[in-house]
């Protein structure tokens, strides 16, 4: 309460309080590089659909919302998993060929939390923002309110996961943020590349990515002053 009450979370933040409500299986078909998701765990093993693009693949699956939680990718259930886990699957799955998702929606009392933006088909409108005001449910341990990002933060992080979409397929603010923080510490391309390589080395990102990557960073900060 302190923390809300000094302003730290932001009128048109919203939180998620998901309740176990219907499962529901939806076959989508991969005709584009990117689904147009962008995808946040909480940190207990389940992953959740923080955001759909407008116009996107998944934007004209109707029974797809903002708040599903994704429980299997072609009856492979994904529990227990990351966020950029379940994204790199995705990206990992061939164009033009059909796959499921099965998904666990909120009970219908919190339908009004976090829904599409306008021109939605859900049955509910709300205005989406940027997420970078996030409150933290970690398992084992207290709600937490993260710092806003410093400009360059910002920026970084809006130029890396551009990257990422056209690299995986999928936004995913999370772990751009997490390379963008990586950056901070190296002071090459190659210690950049070595300390990415052990934080996040599941994603195996080509050399030529990582440069990007580290080209992007270099821009925004020079961009920011």
């Amino acid at each position: 309460m302190q923390k809300l009450l000094g302003g730290q979370i932001g009128l048109e933040d919203f939180i998620f309080a998901h309740v176990r409500g219907e499962t529901k299986e939806v076959e989508v078909t991969k005709t584009e590089d990117a689904l147009g998701l962008t995808i946040t765990d909480n940190g207990a093993g389940y992953a959740f659909i923080k955001r759909i693009k407008e116009g996107s693949i998944i934007n004209r699956v109707q029974a797809v919302c903002v708040g599903d939680s994704i429980e299997a990718i072609n009856d492979h259930s994904i529990v227990g998993c990351r966020h950029y886990e379940v994204a790199k699957m995705l990206r990992e799955l061939p164009k033009s060929q059909p796959f499921t998702l099965r998904l666990v929606q909120p009970k219908r009392a919190f339908d009004m939390i976090g829904q599409r933006s306008r021109g939605s088909k859900c049955p509910t409108e709300a205005k989406m923002t940027s997420g970078r005001e996030t409150l933290r449910l970690r398992s084992g341990g207290a709600a937490t309110v993260e710092e806003m990002p410093s400009e360059f933060e910002e920026e970084a992080s809006r130029r890396v996961d551009d990257l990422l979409e056209s690299y995986m397929g999928i936004r995913d603010p999370e772990l751009a943020a997490t390379m963008v923080d990586t950056s901070k510490k190296t002071r090459s391309v190659q210690e950049f590349a070595h300390r990415l390589d052990s934080v996040l080395g599941e994603f195996a990102f080509p050399d030529e990515f990582v440069v990007e990557v580290w080209a992007a960073i270099g821009e925004a900060r020079e961009a920011c002053g």
